[in-house]
């Protein structure tokens, strides 16, 4: 090949990479203009801050449908003994109230703001004249089968709207009878009613549904409960009796605490799950023995108000708690006077006397 032929090749060849070059440059270039003009045109989006609920549960802080945020709540008295486990529906619960009965034994007021989804309740006992007084606080309609003499003659006294399965009138069509706990723990146990059955009656128009004006249940809840400065409160030991102790274990995954008895967990027989609350409040009180009563009922004092102690995130502090009267809900401050603020979510509240066995570590 001559050396002009040689030359003319290479130019060519020269002549065609330089083209290709120019080619891929516009192109790289056009893209990087096209990027840059999408990302103006189509800008990072923030998230957006969770919006406020349209309500909030006022014995939870939690969001609820705004028609339920006025209603007025559903106390369930629940039995508490060994026997009678477990006990159906009580992990749906807004606040849970335990307090001794007689002969060494607790029951549960269980308060529901809302009854939907809850289903079955139970097994449903017999009231006491301090847990009227509780349900009264939160200006609730009371559940439950039967009561103490004093009970009985409070319920009208006080004005207590109630619904009882025992010795009520058309309301107890609202309960039955559980076949399998009554052949396996005993009549006495078997008694159940559900959520929507309670719904169901209340609709007939025996009772307001709805709060009076000026009824206020003002406690303030926070995303975060942890008290500030708090002691350390991941194992909580609460002793009412000899014959009952309650325990609260914080499950820093959950965010809340797992609630025992019996040296087992505290499962809801609905759901078979261990009941959890992001709350605990522990209130000290007076309790005495009812002279002259033959069953070993027993008094505890609601009304003297006194000291306390308050758990969340797995941190305690001390507080003072307050009723001023019956018909108010209780009332809570931390050592120095400043309103206690609850962590959004259920409560357990432990009643126990004053020399009670508390210990949080």
């Amino acid at each position: 090949m001559s050396r002009r032929m040689l030359g003319l090749i290479l130019a060519v060849f020269m002549m065609m990479t330089l083209v290709s070059c120019k080619e891929e440059g516009t192109s790289s270039s056009s893209q990087g203009i096209a990027s840059a003009a999408s990302l103006q045109s189509n800008p990072v989006q923030e998230p957006e801050p969770p919006q406020e609920p349209a309500a909030r549960n006022p014995l939870t802080g939690m969001g609820i449908d705004p028609e339920k945020a006025d209603d007025r709540p559903v106390a369930v008295m629940l039995n508490n003994l060994k026997a009678s486990l477990p006990q159906l529906g009580v992990s749906k619960a807004d606040i849970i109230y335990e307090v001794l009965a007689e002969g060494g034994i607790t029951r549960m007021l269980a308060v529901f703001q809302d009854l939907d989804g809850v289903g079955d309740l139970g097994s449903i006992r017999s009231t006491r004249a301090y847990y009227l007084e509780i349900a009264l606080g939160h200006d609730a309609i009371l559940v439950h089968a039967g009561g103490s003499p004093e009970a009985y003659s409070c319920i009208p006294k006080w004005g207590v709207d109630n619904l009882d399965g025992v010795n009520g009138g058309s309301e107890q069509e609202m309960y039955w009878r559980d076949p399998e706990r009554r052949k396996n723990a005993g009549y006495e146990h078997s008694l159940l009613t559900s959520g929507e059955k309670i719904q169901d009656y209340l609709a007939g128009g025996r009772y307001a549904l709805k709060h009076e004006d000026g009824y206020r249940y003002e406690m303030a809840f926070a995303e975060d409960g942890t008290p500030a400065g708090g002691s350390a409160a991941e194992h909580v030991s609460v002793k009412f009796s000899k014959s009952k102790t309650g325990t609260f274990d914080y499950d820093a995954d959950q965010g809340a605490y797992l609630v025992g008895q019996y040296n087992s967990a505290y499962v809801d027989g609905d759901t078979g799950e261990q009941v959890s609350v992001t709350n605990v409040l522990v209130l000290r009180t007076r309790i005495s023995l009812i002279s002259g009563d033959s069953a070993g009922r027993i008094s505890v004092d609601l009304s003297s108000g006194g000291e306390g102690m308050y758990c969340c995130g797995g941190k305690s502090v001390p507080i003072r708690w307050s009723k001023p009267g019956r018909t108010d809900p209780f009332s809570y401050t931390l050592e120095d006077g400043t309103p206690l603020t609850l962590g959004r979510g259920a409560t357990y509240v432990c009643i126990v006397g004053l020399d009670s066995a508390v210990t949080a570590e």
